[in-house]
């Protein structure tokens, strides 16, 4: 399976979504993430500590594919529509990260309009959603579904053992901490909505 996570905005957990999104799959069978990020958050991360899964850039994955039964793409931000659509194109999902604020929306309403006339699948994860009793993760989501498009079940909270795990580069799983598993949990059920 092929997985590419998209975004139009920084700031919404796009490599913190495919980092964990592959430490999922790793637990199914081998995967590969490729770091198409022009930041290399992904293999910054895996160098700073130990991951589950191999990490490569887009030269060394080309050649490594096909020893991976899973992939996972993190892509440049705001990948240009061309890019994009052939990213699209040669996976079995999109995931497209978003902050439940306005301006991430926007964003991803722009991917949604590019994605609309190719025959893809996508789905928007509802990331960095801030604690009760605020309600803007609510909202949003009430939003995206109100206009018909694909949004996962589950969220993924605003938890700062996220930034722990990217300072110790490891998995939040893999964090000391009492919000490691409700962190990890997050994943774990965008996971299971992919991959059972």
């Amino acid at each position: 399976m092929i997985i590419t996570v998209a975004a139009f905005k920084g700031g919404v957990g796009k490599s913190t979504t495919a980092l964990h999104l592959a430490t999922y799959f790793q637990n199914q069978a081998d995967t590969l993430l490729i770091d198409g990020d022009l930041n290399r958050i992904a293999l910054d991360w895996s160098n700073r500590g130990s991951l589950p899964f191999k990490v490569a850039d887009e030269q060394q994955g080309v050649s490594l594919a096909r020893l991976y039964e899973h992939i996972v793409i993190d892509t440049p931000a705001r990948p240009d529509p061309d890019e994009l659509k052939t990213l699209a194109k040669g996976c079995d999902l999109l995931v497209i990260p978003t902050t439940p604020d306005a301006i991430a929306l926007a964003a991803t309403l722009q991917i949604v309009d590019l994605l609309r006339n190719l025959k893809v699948k996508y789905k928007i994860l509802l990331t960095i959603i801030p604690p009760h009793p605020n309600k803007a993760g609510e909202e949003a989501r009430t939003t995206l579904l109100n206009a018909g498009l694909p949004v996962f079940k589950s969220g993924i909270r605003r938890l700062a053992v996220f930034q722990r795990a990217a300072l110790e580069g490891v998995p939040v799983n893999l964090v000391k901490d009492a919000y490691s598993q409700i962190a990890w949990r997050c994943y774990t059920e965008v996971g299971k909505e992919i991959l059972p």
